[in-house]
């Protein structure tokens, strides 16, 4: 059986760890405040190439003898920039993590950033964004979140030509140091690992560490509406966003049902309706993801030319089909919730053999709702729901203004 202990350390770090007895192995998370949205708006990129820099050096390890350090332990390592967060990830045995934790304390506290390495970094990060030329997919996803984001929420993460072009070493360094702040920040361990043993190493090793990063800044409005950007080629991509409940809401349980009905697998109603019995598109989905203080839903299909407006009109008609009381032809069916609530509760189970996708998961409960949630505390959950809180949700469930971002030969109309 399994144990979540939450403990604040000397340094104000939160740290959670859940033992979990069947495993060996030990997936590790720590989340820092230094995300993409604490970037100066004339420095937006320098949260991605902090993700960069942490990999190419810390302590008294320049790139190579870190890597090396890392692979003599058998331990992957990884970072990622987020909205909120810069996520340090690291998966090893067990019995390795008290040899892996001083240098992943390093990372944090003391990376490099060598003047050397600050110019291939910065490179890389440019090639990103000019990549993007390529991947239209992708583009339309980042089109659609600045669009429908309030402002500085609504970054893609991988900064602006303008914004990478202008830092240097100086202001890296100093961003770190404004940052990476314990207060705020989560580290979350889940596997062969145990909070008597992580809580004095860290304690030690964070000895000196201390303060919390500033508050972002304020939110300007977003947009939202219809966005086109012209682009001649045979394909058409689609992107559809709208509100939904934040995380701490009762009605998250909710929307994830729907969510599943909606797009749960090839018996969800969107490849159904739009691809299955029109054969209108080759990719169609929606994913429901939440935060502290708000929830999005996010639909995407890719298709032709001559059918991107007839996709588009079945996509929103199958979105707002669903709402409304089961007698005026919205609601779920029973085999529909059915099949939703198998699919959420497998997922939940698989997740659970990840030590690394657990680790992940408790550290954003933390961040989203300040509590750890169990395996079974998911489950339990999932099992709450009824088809008859469901269909009474999509009774009063509104839509509200949606977003519609496109990319391809022409704009397409729609009623938002």
């Amino acid at each position: 059986m399994s144990r979540i202990d939450v403990r604040t350390l000397t340094c104000g770090l939160t740290l959670i760890v859940e033992h979990i007895p069947s495993v060996r192995s030990a997936g590790l998370m720590w989340l820092l405040p230094a995300g993409s949205a604490s970037d100066p708006e004339p420095l937006q990129g320098r949260s991605t190439m902090w993700e960069h820099l942490l990999l190419r050096g810390a302590g008294g390890l320049d790139s190579r003898e870190q890597a090396d350090a890392f692979d003599a332990l058998g331990a992957s390592k990884g970072t990622e920039t987020y909205t909120f967060n810069l996520a340090v990830s690291s998966t090893m045995l067990g019995s390795r993590l008290p040899d892996a934790l001083p240098l992943l304390a390093d990372m944090v506290l003391r990376p490099r950033f060598d003047e050397a390495s600050i110019e291939p970094v910065r490179d890389l990060c440019l090639q990103s964004i000019e990549s993007l030329a390529d991947d239209p997919q992708e583009r339309v996803s980042i089109l659609l979140k600045e669009k429908h984001a309030p402002a500085p929420l609504n970054r893609s993460g991988m900064g602006t030509v303008e914004g990478l072009e202008a830092l240097d070493r100086d202001a890296l360094v100093e961003g770190w140091r404004e940052r990476a702040r314990p207060e705020g920040a989560v580290l979350a361990v889940a596997g062969a690992a145990t909070m008597d043993d992580l809580a004095p190493r860290m304690d030690r090793l964070l000895q000196g560490w201390s303060g919390r990063a500033p508050d972002l800044a304020a939110q300007r409005p977003a947009p939202r509406g219809a966005h086109h950007e012209t682009d001649e080629t045979n394909q058409v991509h689609i992107a559809l966003a709208y509100d939904a409940p934040a995380e701490p809401s009762a009605d998250a349980p909710l929307e994830r049902v729907v969510n599943a009905v909606l797009s749960g697998g090839m018996s969800g109603r969107l490849f159904t309706e739009v691809r299955e019995k029109r054969s209108l598109c080759y990719s169609v989905y929606s994913s429901y993801a939440t935060e502290r203080d708000f929830g999005r839903v996010v639909a995407y299909a890719g298709t032709t030319p001559e059918r991107a407006q007839q996709t588009l009109d079945v996509m929103l008609g199958e979105l707002r089909r669903i709402n409304g009381s089961v007698n005026k032809g919205g609601g779920v069916e029973k085999s529909e919730f059915e099949r939703a609530v198998t699919g959420l509760k497998s997922r939940i189970v698989m997740s659970g053999e990840s030590t690394d996708a657990r680790a992940a998961a408790l550290a954003a409960d933390w961040r989203r709702l300040g509590r750890p949630r169990s395996l079974a505390d998911l489950s339990a959950e999932v099992d709450s729901v009824t088809r008859g809180a469901v269909n009474d949700y999509l009774e009063r469930r509104s839509l509200g203004r949606m977003t519609l971002a496109t990319i391809g030969p022409a704009a397409l109309t729609a009623e938002l």
